[in-house]
């Protein structure tokens, strides 16, 4: 009788803790892996690139814009050239939607670097031939 209930206890305790430990020893290594490790910090890099080209997109926009506006200071849009009201509009619907975009890509980079699994990230020295380290965050959101 005793072995049996030694044997009941290990079915029912101890054997389910064993696969917990399994799972999570296999968790680790898929998230820790060199080669999972080497694709997080690509994903960061390639982020953080297009973030700088969005920022940089609507400086663009925002020069041209301000070459239109200075054509046409002082006089009311009404009077100005059908195109150029067109293209205003068309620039403007432009640079809300890269500004959209910008957002909604920092939130992502933002929320994945604050994750547990992307911790090493915040650690270490630079990779070789890596000037500068990456942002912990993109902040703040662009909102005008």
């Amino acid at each position: 009788m005793k072995n049996k209930l030694l044997f009941i206890f290990c079915m029912v305790v101890l054997l389910p803790s064993c696969r917990y430990v399994h799972n999570a020893r296999e968790t680790a290594f898929d998230e820790f892996k060199p080669s999972e490790l080497l694709r997080k910090y690509e994903y960061y890099k390639d982020a953080s690139a297009q973030l700088d080209k969005k920022i940089a997109d609507i400086q663009v926009y925002d020069t041209r814009v301000s070459s239109l506006l200075e054509q046409y200071e002082g006089v009311k849009r009404i009077e100005w050239a059908r195109e150029d009201r067109e293209q205003l509009s068309i620039w403007q619907s432009e640079v809300a939607g890269v500004k959209a975009s910008y957002n909604l890509l920092a939130a992502d980079y933002n929320s994945a670097m604050s994750k547990f699994n992307y911790s090493f990230c915040n650690v270490g020295k630079l990779p070789q031939g890596a000037i500068e380290p990456l942002p912990r965050e993109y902040k703040p959101y662009i909102y005008k």
